[in-house]
This record gives structure tokens, sequence and C-alpha cells, in this order.
């Protein structure tokens, strides 16, 4: 069996993530997403909150997908889980340099895994977690970045209250 980690922060989920994940679930038998802590990031959301965002996304329309959280070594957990590659989705060059120092360093730590990187669909290109956040802040309307399961919710947390 061909497992795949699709690794992020997921804050919140994006249109963008589940188009990476729904392909990545065509490519690979299993995809695990996981919901990783990045100590460089102030999140808006919980650990456990982020991954219950992605459950009432993805919910039964992806039979290959599960759902995990972890908060270590991401070269650990793909070892763990015996999963043969990671998935990233890419935006831009200036992801690409970031996520190639990541893969560099996660091939050094788990050489039996690959990263594979999946580039995001032309509507994506600009859409991030973090401008989803900035446009909720102030009143704008997310739904068109976001899975509707979870626009309520996402709006209900980020809205700037007068």
């Amino acid at each position: 069996m061909r497992i795949a980690v699709c690794p992020g922060s997921f804050d919140p989920i994006t249109k963008g993530h589940l188009d990476i994940i729904t392909r990545a679930s065509k490519l690979f038998d299993k995809v695990i997403v996981l919901v990783v802590i990045n100590a460089a990031k102030q999140f808006s959301f919980t650990q456990e909150e982020r991954t219950e965002l992605i459950r009432q996304v993805i919910g039964d329309s992806l039979p290959n997908v599960e759902i995990d959280s972890y908060d270590g070594l991401l070269a650990n957990y793909v070892k763990e889980k015996g999963a043969v590659a990671i998935v990233k989705g890419l935006r831009a060059v200036t992801d690409f340099e970031y996520e190639f120092q990541m893969a560099l360093a996660n091939k050094k730590l788990n050489p039996e895994a690959d990263t594979v990187f999946l580039t995001t669909a032309h509507e994506n290109m600009y859409l991030s977690s973090s401008l989803v956040k900035q446009i909720a802040h102030f009143g704008g309307d997310i739904s068109s970045f976001l899975p509707p399961q979870i626009v309520e919710p996402v709006t209900a947390r980020l809205c700037k209250k007068d």
C-alpha cells in the first residue's frame, strides 16, 4: 500500500488545501492529512479544532483519506506510518524555496520517503490561510475561499467584533 502524508497547519483548511488533498488521494492508496504544529506560527484554531474542521470538510467524500495530528518531527511520523511520500502544494516560486529546504531535511532524516510537490490550481494561486484570516478579521466575505461546510464557524471565530 502506497501511503502519503499531506502535512500542514490548516488554520483553517482552504479550497486550495482541499484541491491538493483530493488530487493526492487519486495518486496514493492512502493519504493521511496531518495537522502539525509550526512553532513559527500563531494559530487562530487549536490543533483539535483544525482537525475537526478538516473532518467536517472531508467527511466520507474521500474514503482513502484519514485525518491525524502530530506534535513532532514530520520525518519520524512518516516513518512510523510506513509512508512513502510527503505531499506538499506549491503556489509560487517563494513556496518552492522553503519547501525544497524542508524536503531535503526530511530526506536526510528519513531516506525512505520522497517529497512530492503538486502545483496549485490557477484559481488558488493567491489563496492562503493567512489571507482568509485577514479578510475575515475585517468582515470580508470568505465563502469563495473555504469549503462551504466551515464558512460559518470560521467566520464566527475570525470576524472582528466591534
